[in-house]
């Protein structure tokens, strides 16, 4: 018995050494960030970029008044709207897909998952001939049509699977009391979904958020730019000043670490409802 414990807390003690071993590899990086931004450029240069020698607030400031606010406003404009849409798009196909019963269902499915093998770069062409055509070149609402199109079938897949797990008996109760397809989805499906929809949201939010081709090929002017391109550009007018570069860096990612620190339970949960029985 004794050696029995002796065991358990030593494998309980190598996985806590591990543990803490990956999070020191995965969060030095933002550390990093962190203690450099708070450096003037001459600092950097000639301290050790693990110190912390000062504490200077000033990268904070002339990083956010020299307009870098204004592409975090597109990028939550953009995400927003793109996030919204496939919510609603993907749980109402994936609620065809899976509860409606008609002769093509299987193949449309198969469509949406032969969609997440197509690279993004193979598209950038005819999308971008497409947004001109339709006259929504250098806009924001431009980004959202290929950020959903682009995100459906992931989503698609993941909902679908989820969906699956829901049971009939549900619906068929429904359906004696007289409700119709449409009360059947809002009232009973749409809130059954809210652990797979937070998944989704969270993962294409955290897509879209650091999305860079699309949005350099159908935006040009600097007011339309979002985060990914605003911080490219800022790397470009600053380059020789890394504080600022990573005060910038750290400022896009802060938004994306709260989101996550509060909703990884139910990413978590989303991820793992779709595989368990019962």
């Amino acid at each position: 018995m004794a050696t029995s414990n002796w065991k358990s807390k030593l494998s309980a003690g190598l996985i806590y050494l591990l543990l803490l071993i990956w999070l020191i590899i995965t969060g030095y990086p933002l550390i990093f960030m962190l203690q450099n931004s708070l450096k003037g450029n001459i600092e950097f240069y000639t301290t050790p970029v693990w110190s912390f020698t000062s504490f200077r607030v000033d990268n904070y400031q002339e990083v956010i008044t020299s307009g870098f606010y204004w592409y975090f406003i597109n990028s939550i404009i953009v995400c927003t709207a793109a996030v919204f849409i496939i919510i609603i798009a993907a749980s109402l196909a994936s609620y065809i897909i899976v509860r409606v019963d008609w002769q093509l269902k299987h193949f449309v499915y198969l469509l949406f998952v032969a969609g997440m093998m197509i690279p993004i770069h193979s598209t950038l062409i005819p999308v971008y001939k497409l947004t001109l055509s339709l006259g929504l070149y250098d806009t924001l609402a431009g980004l959202v049509g290929p950020y959903v199109a682009f995100s459906l079938p992931v989503s698609i897949f993941i909902l679908t699977g989820f969906m699956r797990e829901i049971p009939r008996e549900m619906e068929e109760v429904a359906f004696i009391d007289g409700a119709n397809y449409y009360q059947l989805f809002t009232r009973i499906i749409f809130p059954l979904l809210k652990p797979a929809i937070a998944t989704i949201a969270i993962y294409n939010l955290t897509l879209l958020w650091n999305e860079f081709a699309y949005a350099l090929v159908l935006t040009s002017s600097p007011e339309k730019r979002i985060l990914t391109l605003g911080l490219f550009e800022f790397q470009s007018a600053y380059g020789v000043d890394i504080p600022k570069t990573l005060t910038a860096l750290l400022l896009s990612v802060i938004p994306l670490l709260i989101m996550y620190i509060f909703f990884q339970e139910r990413v978590i949960k989303g991820m793992t409802a779709g595989a368990v029985k019962g």
